[in-house]
């Protein structure tokens, strides 16, 4: 069966992707209004093209990333990191420098995929309450952090970055036990890397990964459990990690 791309307009909703491209678009167009962008991730679809001036594409790869929250793999050189450098982990206490710092060029790529509108759409996100980060300190420097979008039971990665050893692996160790204590399904990582293998992520196919949403869609009718708002609310001070 032929793969099909879904052209939006600003007031169309997406198709659920299961003839969609594996490994390309499955829709193009549309814009990153706050509707449109959960109506995306409730559907497994994510946004991700690096120039404003071009059409929206938006992806539902095959196979797909996830790491189950139980399943973070700490290596032994990171728990004897963490010994040794005292971290304060915080949840939603600068989600702008968090993406401001994953926006920053990476070395060897000059290019970035968090374009000012994306920026824009997920600080919109966040006032919302539907984006949320985790950041790490160490002498009240911001050293790692992550940031994502969270409904019902899963929760959509969309960045991470570090600016000392570490960084990254912290805050994606610390979001994994914020999701694993309430009870998420996965965190979706979108995409294999070996850097996710280590960290313990599989990959699974999109039929698999899309029962995961059908089910998770389920959760739409409980306000509360979809928009999570009495779970992220409640980490207003730091985060102790469990080593």
């Amino acid at each position: 069966m032929a793969a099909h791309i879904q052209i939006l307009s600003a007031n169309d909703t997406f198709h659920i992707p299961h003839q969609g491209p594996e490994a390309g678009p499955v829709a193009l167009g549309g814009t990153l209004s706050a509707r449109l962008l959960i109506d995306a991730y409730s559907k497994g679809i994510f946004p991700w093209f690096s120039n404003d001036n071009m059409p929206i594409y938006w992806w539902s790869p095959s196979p797909r990333a996830i790491l189950y929250p139980d399943c973070f793999h700490a290596s032994k050189s990171l728990k004897k990191w963490l010994r040794q450098h005292q971290c304060t982990i915080t949840v939603d206490q600068d989600f702008a420098e968090v993406i401001t710092r994953c926006a920053e060029p990476r070395q060897g790529c000059e290019v970035t995929w968090i374009t000012p509108k994306i920026d824009q759409a997920y600080r919109m996100l966040h006032d919302q309450g539907f984006a949320h980060s985790i950041e790490v300190w160490h002498e009240d420097q911001l050293i790692g952090g992550i940031y994502g979008v969270g409904l019902g039971k899963h929760f959509y990665g969309e960045s991470m970055f570090s600016s000392r050893t570490n960084g990254s692996k912290v805050a994606m160790l610390a979001l994994c036990q914020i999701l694993h204590r309430e009870d998420f399904t996965f965190l979706d990582c979108q995409l294999m890397t070996r850097h996710l293998t280590s960290l313990g992520a599989i990959a699974l196919p999109r039929p698999e990964f899309l029962r995961y949403i059908e089910e998770n869609k389920k959760l739409q009718d409980r306000p509360t459990i979809w928009n999570q708002s009495e779970i992220w609310c409640a980490y207003n001070s730091p985060l102790e990690l469990n080593l």
